[in-house]
């Protein structure tokens, strides 16, 4: 069997990649990475990425002769081919609860996004959000509080047990964290739930040991 293989941006910053990259290793499926540094003046860098997927942007997965691009794509991928980790719940209603989610966060909040880039290496320290950025907020924790409260009995995480909508949502619980976002209780619950997996807390020391700084992204 081929090994699958990942291409990632930087840890600190690359809030795509930090998703199939926990996928994968909060289920314990075993994976190469390769981390190619982003926003760099070399063409090596860029023609890396270019080998990987013509797209030109990571995350990459690579399994055999496939090539999976796009964060949410891969995590897709990797539930046809582990089914057994159920990265979605088994219930169909539940499931397509939590695709929609995941969608939404694919596409969306891209206010918060802007104005809290993802920077493991920022000291936690707040911003004045604008009103699209605050309405982004509420709608990330109308989400989680919605899923806890439908599917809470089953583990701690948005659909009981760790799957794909935690991974999605992931890198938010950095931006809430990083930029001392006020939320309630039942936001920090699940924020500290996530904070306590094993694979998101080796992410984020990797990240923090990063000793390349991207200029534009440190200005928040």
């Amino acid at each position: 069997m081929a090994t699958l293989k990942l291409a990632i941006g930087n840890k600190n910053y690359s809030s795509w990649s930090m998703r199939p990259w926990l996928a994968l290793r909060a289920n314990d499926i075993p994976f190469v990475e390769t981390v190619i540094p982003l926003y760099t003046d070399n063409p090596a860098d860029k023609q890396q990425i270019l080998s990987f997927s013509r797209a030109g942007k990571v995350p990459v997965l690579v399994d055999g002769e496939t090539t999976v691009w796009d964060s949410l794509a891969i995590i897709e991928y990797i539930a046809e081919r582990y089914p057994e980790k159920k990265l979605w719940p088994d219930d169909a209603a539940a499931r397509a609860h939590a695709r929609s989610v995941c969608a939404e966060m694919h596409s969306g909040f891209v206010a918060l996004r802007s104005e809290c880039g993802m920077n493991l290496h920022r000291p936690v320290r707040a911003v004045a959000l604008s009103t699209d950025a605050k309405a982004n907020v509420a709608r990330i924790e109308e989400i989680w509080r919605e899923c806890r409260a439908r599917y809470g009995a089953n583990g701690p995480f948005l659909f009981g047990r760790f799957g794909a909508a935690d991974a999605m949502y992931a890198p938010v619980v950095h931006r809430f964290r990083t930029y001392a976002i006020d939320v309630a209780p039942d936001t920090k619950a699940y924020m500290d739930t996530m904070m306590a997996l094993p694979a998101f807390q080796e992410w984020t020391r990797e990240g923090i040991a990063e000793t390349l700084v991207i200029a534009k992204f440190e200005d928040a």
